[in-house]
């Protein structure tokens, strides 16, 4: 599955291990909430980057303590339908602080990668959107009236500034 992130294509180091095996072996590896919190003490001693994954049922609010050991936050999006991946990205960048990666992975539409980089996401592992169509997706606007993790300034705020 391609990984989009920083504008370009990218290598995916990461191997991600549904039940937590293969934690002995070298390299990055992301893991689900639950085996992170099984294996906290185990996962965080690596010498290599550790990642978890997310699913919409997960609250980022038990990452919180651990968010400064993660090298990566991955958010499942199982069904284009369900949004709650776009409230756990704004929870980790805004509330929590989270600054490390934060990769949406599933069901990544092109229409939707820029609502998800507004919410935070700045990696996207997609099979329905290629690079061009990724690009032309973070374009579509170039204002915004809402506030949001990606830290653009809001028209409102932009034209306070200039006095409009």
């Amino acid at each position: 599955m391609p990984l989009i992130k920083q504008g370009a294509e990218a290598e995916n180091p990461w191997v991600f291990s549904e039940d937590g095996s293969g934690l002995d072996t070298a390299g990055p590896v992301s893991v689900p909430l639950a085996v992170l919190q099984a294996e906290t003490d185990r996962l965080l001693q690596r010498n290599a980057p550790v990642g978890v994954r997310l699913i919409p049922d997960d609250d980022p609010a038990a990452l919180a303590d651990h968010l400064s050991a993660l090298s990566l936050v991955e958010v499942s999006f199982p069904k284009y339908t369900d949004g709650r991946g776009y409230s756990q990205a704004q929870l980790l960048r805004r509330r929590y602080g989270y600054a490390g990666e934060l990769r949406a992975v599933g069901h990544v539409l092109r229409d939707q990668i820029l609502y998800m980089h507004r919410s935070g996401f700045d990696a996207f592992e997609t099979e329905r959107a290629d690079l061009p169509n990724v690009l032309n997706a973070l374009a579509e606007f170039s204002a915004f009236y809402q506030r949001a993790a990606d830290g653009a300034q809001p028209v409102f705020a932009a034209r306070r500034a200039t006095g409009a």
